[in-house]
């Protein structure tokens, strides 16, 4: 018993060295204190599952090739000296908008380009529609990154695609999460292999890694063809995006269609992934990074983000167009549980006099988000946030934009699973037309929704404040 004591409390103090010395929040860290000092074994393993520091420890770098490194290296100083620079070769936007564009590329290393094209898409159908469209015109490779891929019609119709394009010649390359793809059967994972399509799980779920590895996923979505035609945006492979849900309805998302430059800064995100994941340097190199001509009117900048990154680039991203918002910032996002410092950007916002409004569903596909979500409520309502509930089906979709200038849409949930303990991936549009037509679609949603009272919130059963207080216990880990 005494050696047991000796060995628990050694481990502790270690913990606790462990927390000051890498610690991000006071708070965070008061409350692993707590924890493992206050629940047995129980608060030790819960840390060390959930409460690890990965951005300080730098656990999960990703590799970058040399030839990779000097692809990415033009960023570094590229914008350093242009402030007030006066040469008229600098698009309008991008000047306007410098030091969001600086904050991008130091972050995520990817420089905006411009002459992209992009289609907004919405909804499964269309989307996947798309996808194959793209998929079935390939001729050198098909590169497809998902954090879900459910078996069923739509995973059928994939594996139909890609056994035909390999028998063409055309390389495949397969990557899925480890565990939001844990129901993909080694029967369906087979067909590919025997295909000739290399296929490989990002962090799989292995008993003697489980503890390290079980809280970092990879919650991309990413398609590239030929590396002239990229997919991203929220949707996963389920046929619910086809078929609904039974309980919440039509499933809702919003994807993106990207051509032209902005396509090698997608792949070279999936090469990282893929080299992480398959340990093979092969797609690391500028063979796979096509001259791609200008053939839209979008300037458009990646954000990649995850636990490998020096700061969350996500979070940055966020907070960045929140505070900078003058007039107004629409938000659809199903899971908002925002941290203090986004939470503070949007009351700050609405009190300053900026409109700021966010659109989800009225239902939720999860006990615990649905309360830790509607635990900020009332914050945001009295602050003059205003809140729609939208009722037709489960809003998955990740966007948000501001002022009639700029869009964000990707994989990134407003929450801090997302913006620390994720490999996400978004696209942000210095896009004007973009962003109009994305601000008429959410007001003409907004007048179909249901818009929350604060003084009537205010009111609700203790039952479901107690709810929202458990809930929000849970929701640095959610």
């Amino acid at each position: 018993m005494t050696i047991a004591l000796i060995i628990y409390f050694s481990l502790a103090l270690f913990l606790v060295v462990r927390l000051l010395l890498y610690g991000i929040r006071p708070t965070k860290t008061l409350g692993w204190l707590l924890a493992i000092f206050t629940i047995p074994v129980g608060g030790m393993l819960f840390y060390y599952v959930l409460g690890r520091n990965r951005r300080k420890n730098k656990f999960y770098r990703l590799k970058k090739t040399e030839e990779i490194t000097a692809y990415l290296k033009t960023v570094k100083d590229y914008y350093d000296d242009i402030d007030d620079d006066e040469d008229l070769t600098i698009p309008a936007p991008i000047k306007s908008h410098i030091k969001l564009v600086k904050l991008i590329a130091k972050n995520s290393n990817f420089l905006p380009s411009q002459g992209n094209e992009l289609t907004v898409l919405k909804d499964g159908p269309v989307t996947f529609e798309a996808i194959f469209e793209a998929m079935e015109s390939a001729k050198k490779f098909i590169h497809i990154q998902y954090y879900i891929f459910e078996e069923g019609e739509l995973a059928d119709r994939f594996l139909s695609i890609l056994q035909k394009k390999r028998k063409e010649g055309v390389e495949v390359r397969f990557l899925y999460d480890g565990l939001g793809s844990n129901t993909l059967s080694k029967t369906y994972i087979n067909h590919l292999k025997k295909s000739g399509i290399e296929v490989y799980g990002f962090l799989p779920i292995r008993f003697k890694r489980l503890l390290s590895s079980i809280n970092y996923r990879n919650h991309r979505k990413i398609v590239v063809v030929d590396g002239l035609t990229a997919f991203t945006g929220g949707i996963n492979v389920s046929d619910k995006y086809l078929n609904g849900d039974p309980v919440l309805g039509t499933w809702h998302d919003m994807h993106l269609r990207l051509r032209g430059p902005v396509v090698s800064s997608l792949q070279a995100v999936f090469a990282m992934d893929w080299n992480f994941a398959s340990g093979k340097d092969d797609i690391l190199t500028l063979g796979y990074f096509s001259a791609i001509p200008e053939i839209g009117k979008s300037i458009v900048q990646t954000v990649s983000s995850g636990p490998d990154s020096d700061f969350p680039s996500v979070h940055q991203l966020y907070f960045s167009l929140i505070n900078r918002a003058k007039k107004y910032v629409y938000i659809i996002n199903p899971y908002i549980i925002p941290g203090e410092a986004i939470m503070e950007a949007l009351q700050v916002a609405a009190l300053g006099g900026v409109d700021v409004r966010i659109l989800l569903s009225s239902n939720s596909d999860s006990f615990l988000v649905k309360w830790s979500v509607q635990s900020y409520f009332e914050n945001f309502l009295e602050a003059g946030i205003k809140i729609y509930l939208y009722p037709d089906g489960f809003l998955h979709s990740k966007v948000m934009f501001s002022d009639d200038q700029l869009t964000t849409i990707g994989t990134a949930n407003l929450d801090v699973r997302s913006f620390e303990q994720n490999y996400e991936v978004n696209i942000l549009a210095y896009d004007k037309e973009l962003t109009e037509q994305l601000k008429h679609d959410f007001l003409k949603d907004c007048k179909i929704s249901r818009q929350m009272d604060y003084h009537e919130f205010k009111k609700r059963p203790k039952l479901d404040r107690l709810k929202e207080g458990f809930a929000k216990v849970f929701s640095p880990v959610l």
